[in-house]
Formats: structure tokens, sequence, C-alpha cells
């Protein structure tokens, strides 16, 4: 059951009183640990890694990694046609959205002669990963795959970690089909990063990958991004949820919210923060009653258990306070006049108003692959630009040289780099 907490007299020691440390966000050290071991192996062994830690984690011994375009048909195919339909209606939304995004214009700058503009690339290869083993989550698959086809990326990779049969869920399989992804590959978890990021003899390396996953696949990500072989999108761990709730609040729906982020699994946070202790205790009474009929109520419980929190706070301040240094993935502001608050939220991957955290995990439009780890405080949701890199291209006249190189030549003298000052020098009419 969630954790009571009273902060109410906290001052300076408030993210103290959280259990917020400075270095809190990361993976820890046995797990880091252990994803090295596994990226190292799949770097230097390539698919014969792969297929070891495959059989290990996944007890699936796998002959091959690439799923095929038959597998994809016949997994539409057995897709129930509202499932389909469904997945048709968040896909729309999402595209949407992200098509909003490619519609800012590129930064230009000109003066005195020279002109900086920029030119917008997509990257070659895109890896999309998408979690699988206790669900399904073809909405993931929607989630990453339709950015980067907006972005105009020409390859889509899919990773995705089978059952114990080799088997990808026939529904993720059908929203990588329906939303045109060009590789799939039964393979998951660390191995599956590493794959995508060095390239194995079965798996060709990709540029950029994205995409949530447990604190392994988290830890995995960072650790290649760190080695300069490829980019990633920010850290998308386990899952996190905080609930500004007022007297206004519904305790089941602030119950119910709760457990839908605690559904996720091992590893997660969810808080509600109230000024009112009666508002708490009726949110725990409600969360007791849903887990009483609930389908994966120890499931649930587990994660509640370990990353729930009930915090009580002097006022509305204090909670956006507390809201801010916890920086969780989504927020819910389940209070009245909950649109004044929002210029007061500084840090938090996604704000929900009048609307649950799983709106946004399918059919709202926006992205759900958000920071997680206090890693909103410098990241953002996945969007287009995640998947394109923007060029400046410099371009001077002879007037614009002599307008302002002397400024870089006397610069260049000033660092003590000779041969920059006379390059610049050697353009500058006379």
């Amino acid at each position: 059951m969630l954790a009571r907490l009273d902060v109410r007299d906290a001052g300076t020691d408030l993210a103290a009183r959280l259990g917020i440390g400075t270095n809190d966000g990361g993976p820890d050290g046995s797990v880091t640990e252990s994803v090295a071991v596994i990226v190292d192996a799949v770097r230097s062994r390539g698919d014969a890694a792969v297929r070891e830690f495959t059989e290990r984690f996944d007890g699936a011994v796998l002959e091959r990694f690439r799923v095929t375009d038959d597998e994809c048909r016949a997994a539409v195919e057995t897709t129930p046609t509202e499932v389909r339909d469904a997945l048709e209606v968040a896909a729309g939304r999402i595209n949407e959205y992200h098509q909003a995004q490619v519609g800012e214009t590129p930064a230009a700058f000109s003066a005195d002669g020279v002109t900086v503009t920029e030119a917008i690339r997509p990257v070659d290869r895109a890896g999309l990963y998408v979690p699988g083993g206790r669900a399904a989550y073809p909405s993931t698959v929607l989630m990453t795959a339709i950015p980067a086809r907006v972005a105009g990326v020409p390859e889509r990779v899919l990773c995705v970690p089978p059952d114990p049969q080799g088997r990808v869920p026939a529904v993720t399989l059908a929203a990588a089909f329906l939303t045109g992804v060009d590789e799939i590959y039964r393979v998951g978890g660390a191995q599956a990063i590493a794959a995508m990021a060095f390239g194995t003899e079965s798996i060709p390396a990709v540029d950029v990958i994205v995409g949530p996953g447990n604190a392994y696949v988290d830890a995995a990500k960072r650790l290649v991004a760190g080695m300069g072989v490829v980019g990633i999108d920010g850290p998308a761990g386990p899952s996190e949820l905080v609930v500004i709730a007022d007297g206004s609040a519904d305790p089941q729906q602030v119950a119910l919210d709760l457990a839908a982020q605690a559904e996720h699994g091992p590893g997660g946070t969810a808080y509600v923060v109230a000024w009112d202790e009666a508002v708490l205790d009726n949110v725990l009474d409600a969360v007791l009653g849903y887990l009483a009929v609930a389908p994966r109520a120890e499931e649930i419980q587990s994660t509640l258990t370990s990353g729930g929190r009930a915090v009580l706070v002097r006022d509305l301040d204090q909670a956006v306070m507390v809201s801010n240094l916890v920086a969780p993935e989504h927020l819910e502001l389940q209070v009245e006049h909950a649109g004044d608050i929002v210029p007061s939220i500084r840090h938090a991957g996604a704000v929900f108003i009048d609307a649950p955290t799983a709106i946004g995990d399918y059919v709202a439009g926006a992205n759900h692959v958000l920071p997680t780890g206090r890693a909103a405080r410098f990241s953002s949701a996945l969007r287009v630009d995640d998947f394109r890199t923007h060029m400046h291209i410099v371009q001077a006249t002879d007037a614009g040289l002599n307008a302002i190189g002397p400024s870089a030549s006397l610069l260049a003298r000033a660092e003590g780099l000779e041969a920059h000052a006379a390059s610049v020098d050697r353009r500058i009419r006379r």
C-alpha cells in the first residue's frame, strides 16, 4: 500500500523528506554493471550473444530474429476488426499532432553580408524499442513509428521481446504493419539495444534508438549513447505518476489512475499529493477497494508498495513544489481551476487536466514516450526532432568577411590559434 508521508513542516529539506537525492534518476550500479556485460558481449560476438541472452532472459531459442512479412500480414488478419479500427483512430491523431511539429520554420539569420541558415535532415535508420513480456504494447509502436515516419526516416527498425515460443504478440505486429515499419526483430532487453547500436550479422546498426523499457533497457540506452555510437531520445524507464488532488477530486478516479500506472510493472512510482488528510484517506480506501477486485491486484499492489506515496502537504504551492522535485513522467491535476496551475509546473513529461493519463497513453495524439527518473528536468517527450538533425549552413560575401572577419581573427589569436586567424585573414579583402 502507498506509504504515508507528512511533509507539511519541511523546509529546505523537502527533497530529502521525499527520498530524492542529488544522484537519483539513473539506474543503480548493479543494473549498470549487468548491462555493461551484455552490451560488451553483443558488441564483440554479435548474433551469438543475442541468441544466448534471448534464451536466458526470454526463454526463447531463436533460429532467426527477423519477423517475416507473411507473419505480419497474418497478424493483421487475426487482430479483431474493432482493435484495428482503434489503432487507426489512435494513429490518425498521433500523426496529426506530430505533423504539426514539422511546421516549425527553420532558423535563419543574416547580417553584415553573412547568412546562417538551417538545413533539417532525417536520420537514415531509426531503432524503435517496444517492451513486451508482461503485456503487448501496440500503442508504443504507434508512438515511435509515426513520428519517425513524419520526420522522413527512410528505414525504421523495431525490436520487441519474444515469448518463450519466440512469438511476438499479433496486435504488436499488426500495429507495425499498419504504420509501415520496415524491419521487425524478435529481440528485447539490453541485448536488443546493443544490437541496434553496434549492429550484428542479422541486425544492421541504426542512428538513433527510441522507446521505453525497464531499468535494463534504460541503462543500455544510456550506455551506448555515452559511447557515442548512437543517439537516444532520453531516459524512458519504469512508469511514473503524480496526482495533485483537492476536495473536488473523485477518490475512485484517483485510485484507478494510480493503479493504472502501477499496472505497468515493477520499478514505477505513483504519488498522490494533497493538503487535506481526508482526501488522502479517501483515495487510499478507494485503492484498497479496487485491489479487492482488480484482475492483476497482486502485481499492482507490489508496485504501489514499493513506489507508492500518499504525501500530505501544507497547501497547493507546496504540492507544486513536490511535483517539480519529483519531475514525474505524468502529472495529473485533479483540482479546481487546474489550468491556472500549469504556469507553475516546471518539470513533467506530460500534464493532464480533466483527463486520465491513459487517454494520453493511447489516443490523445500526444506522445506517451516520456522522460522518467527525474529526467523531465532536462528532457522532453518523444517528438519528430528526435529523428532529425539540424545542420548550420554559413555563407559569406566578400563584404561580410571584411565586416566581421577581423573580429574572428582577433578572437582566434586570443585563443592562441594562429592558423585559425590566418585562414580568416587570407579571405579578407584589404
